[in-house]
């Protein structure tokens, strides 16, 4: 970020942010950036050419000279993949004010809560009770990523203008049973917790399946579980696990949990096992900015490249800097729409024609005084 000419500090939610000044005095900046981070055995690209593209961009302007009359900011955003503390979009949710003193005081494995964690990386957590950026105070984000999926590239179109994304509720649920043998300890007489954790999960992928229609898309994973004592010779007493909803209906984040855990709480009884469920974290459905999302199209059509309006599945920080600007997202194509995995790639091509349009949009947002809502 320094060698592209940016000033550089780490925000009170311990995103690194660098900053360009504009022509105008006074000007709300223009923002882009996404994240670093990613999940374990991930790829390369997810988020981090977010980062990398905005740093691109800034080297462009200042090597060819150019002024906008907006100050021009990259952030990379903390944390943005589900963290040791069940909370993703760390460092966007503290920039926009939604980082509750909940979700600060939820602890890691190690014992670490997230608020010492953002401290213990230059952040200022006791300042987090207020929003880093209020309403007005960006004048507009833009976001280049990957699609982690395989339409653009099954439909053989570079890029993707993103027209809204999905809500995520997350809930930490423990399932306990009791301890015993494996060998001497017959069927009738187990407190299986994994059992239990089984009939969850089963629940929950049927309960997804029937929720979609042509209008609601809803998706449920159980990726996370912790199985104690796990060991091959003991009946499991306790599993901890993640449980994930994702959805472009509120309606539907706002009841599955409730209704699910109400769904299965007679067979789970039955077995002689206890769930105890809570909310971690919450983020609504995002729909991004008309305006925005038009103008990604309009910068692809001028340079020759055919995009597609489509929702994104999976959650970003762009979500929750559309609550405070007007915002929008550039897909670019990926390998087989594989991501989260070793294997997420693409092509220098690909990301050329991201990043210029990434470029375009930025250039033509710094023409526009400002949105209608």
């Amino acid at each position: 970020m320094q060698q592209a000419g940016l000033t550089v500090h780490v925000d009170a939610g311990g995103n690194l942010v660098g900053r360009l000044e504009g022509a105008t005095p006074g000007a709300a900046p223009i923002m882009t950036g996404s994240h670093t981070d990613t999940v374990f055995d991930g790829g390369r690209y997810d988020g981090i050419i977010g980062v990398l593209a905005g740093i691109e961009i800034a080297h462009t302007l200042t090597e060819h000279g150019v002024q906008l009359q907006h100050p021009f900011e990259v952030v990379d955003f903390l944390s943005e993949e589900p963290s040791d503390f069940g909370v993703s979009c760390v460092g966007s949710r503290a920039m926009v004010g939604l980082l509750s003193p909940e979700m600060l005081a939820q602890k890691s494995p190690a014992g670490q809560t997230l608020s010492e964690a953002i401290e213990s990386v230059g952040g200022r957590p006791k300042e987090l009770g207020r929003a880093i950026r209020g309403p007005g105070s960006v004048h507009s984000f833009i976001e280049l990523h990957i699609e982690q999926g395989p339409v653009l590239e099954r439909e053989q179109i570079p890029i993707g203008a993103v027209t809204d994304l999905v809500g995520i509720r997350r809930y930490r649920v423990v399932i306990t049973g009791q301890a015993d043998h494996s060998g001497t300890t017959p069927m009738d007489y187990r407190k299986d917790a994994l059992l239990g954790a089984s009939i969850l999960i089963q629940a929950t992928n049927a309960k997804a399946r029937a929720l979609n229609t042509d209008t609601a898309y809803v998706v449920s994973t159980v990726g996370y579980l912790t199985v104690l004592p796990n060991s091959s010779n003991a009946v499991p007493a306790s599993v901890e696990m993640m449980l994930e909803v994702r959805s472009n209906r509120n309606s539907v984040l706002e009841s599955y949990g409730d209704e699910l855990f109400a769904q299965i709480h007679a067979e789970i009884a039955a077995e002689g096992l206890t769930l105890d469920a809570s909310s971690v974290s919450y983020g609504e459905p995002a729909l991004f900015h008309p305006a925005v999302v038009e103008l990604i199209g309009d910068a692809a059509t001028e340079r020759g490249y055919v995009s597609l309006r489509m929702p994104s599945g999976a959650g970003h920080d762009a979500a929750y800097l559309s609550k405070i600007a007007p915002s929008g997202m550039v897909f670019i194509p990926c390998l087989n729409g594989r991501s989260h995995c070793p294997e997420e790639s693409i092509e220098p091509e690909q990301l050329k024609k991201g990043l210029q349009v990434t470029l375009d949009s930025v250039l033509k947002l710094d023409t526009i005084a400002g949105f209608a809502e």
